[in-house]
């Protein structure tokens, strides 16, 4: 099921981007926009993990250490690929999972929290986070999250070029203003409720 979710989410966000492109420089808007949807497709499937984790600054933990023996005695009992273990040196206690399928996931804890919590509560954290894993929650969430950080940046251009004066469309007439400010202001918000539904 989250797989037919995940193929209508990146339909609905690349038509929401399309749409935006058409209010804002018409037909080729619309085709420009449908490049960056098929290109943000690809990079948030494909890459959106390592992304995260780059982004974290996370570090990768060997079998060694008590947290990667959690994760793999979870992953046994879920029948579940061992993901790969990660700590993000922050003090703010947080725990996550990332990836695009269980055979390409990881597994991220803060150092607050592995600080903040005994090694039974940790193992309740990582088994939630294993179940987004098992049933494939993080690459729509990853997904949700790169196309509403996109469309808000886009609404923002839009709220620009209405302000001053937009762009020319098709027939090389000035954009229409109303159209910008309406993209501007409903953008978002279509963003957040596709996102706040899924």
């Amino acid at each position: 099921m989250n797989r037919i979710k995940t193929v209508f989410l990146m339909t609905a966000l690349a038509c929401i981007l399309m749409a935006i492109g058409g209010a804002i420089g018409g037909r080729s808007g619309v085709m420009v926009m449908f490049v960056i949807a098929t290109a943000m497709n690809f990079f948030s499937y494909w890459f959106s993990d390592s992304l995260v984790l780059r982004a974290y600054r996370a570090q990768p933990v060997g079998e060694d250490h008590y947290l990667y023996r959690i994760v793999a005695d979870l992953a046994q009992r879920a029948d579940l690929p061992m993901p790969k273990v990660y700590i993000i040196p922050t003090e703010v206690p947080n725990a996550f999972a990332t990836g695009r399928s269980p055979s390409h996931a990881a597994v991220a804890a803060t150092a607050g929290i592995l600080d903040l919590l005994d090694e039974d509560e940790i193992r309740g954290v990582l088994a939630h986070e294993m179940s987004h894993i098992l049933h494939r929650d993080i690459l729509i969430s990853t997904i949700v999250a790169c196309f509403a950080s996109t469309i808000s940046m886009i609404a923002n251009i839009a709220q620009w070029a209405a302000i001053f004066g937009g762009g020319r469309d098709d027939d090389g007439e000035g954009s229409n203003p109303i159209a910008l400010l309406v993209t501007a202001l409903l953008a978002p918000l279509a963003a957040s409720v596709i996102q706040f539904g899924i």
